[in-house]
């Protein structure tokens, strides 16, 4: 259902970016869940990644004039990165489960507190992420290995005032994500 440029001016904005997503769900959900199920192998998360990507659509706040010839390139683009975020989330959340299967059974958190870290623990993967390569490496060293400037400075053949630098970045990328 397309509006011709003499409807299109005589409704609201609001109103006329609703009809764009609903037009756009309606024409392409199916084919986005079942593009989806096919990719995961799991009707319940291709349902959610499904209407998670509808909702950023709705809340790009520019849900583009003329969604084009393809409109389904935009639901992939978002998607995929839905579909990253949502693997990179089942194995931060795979690696912290075999952590806890080691500690006895009365220091296990709870499962609000299991959703709690595992949120924290996406977030900093995020932020890690976000580093280049060299500072995210610095930082580690730093932070795991706990070694001193001087030591990350042998160890990378990097002047200890980068090291520095790099260290501080990180660091202030820590600070943004609290």
């Amino acid at each position: 259902m397309c509006l011709t440029n003499d409807e299109e001016s005589a409704v609201p904005a609001t109103d006329l970016a609703a009809q764009r997503v609903h037009i756009l769900y309606t024409d392409h959900h199916g084919w986005l869940y079942n593009w989806l199920r096919r990719k995961l192998g799991n009707t319940c998360d291709a349902a959610d990644l499904a209407h998670d990507t509808f909702l950023r659509v709705m809340a790009s706040r520019q849900i583009p004039l003329q969604l084009g010839e393809e409109p389904r390139a935009l639901l992939t683009y978002i998607a995929k990165g839905l579909v990253i975020d949502h693997w990179r989330r089942q194995d931060v959340e795979r690696a912290y489960l075999e952590a806890l299967a080691h500690l006895p059974e009365a220091e296990v958190p709870s499962p609000e507190t299991r959703l709690i870290i595992i949120d924290a623990l996406m977030r900093i993967d995020a932020m890690l992420t976000s580093l280049s390569g060299r500072t995210r490496e610095i930082f580690l060293l730093a932070q795991l290995d706990g070694l001193t400037l001087q030591q990350i400075a042998e160890r990378t053949q990097t002047p200890v005032i980068t090291v520095r630098r790099h260290i501080h970045k990180a660091l202030v990328a820590c600070m943004a994500v609290v």
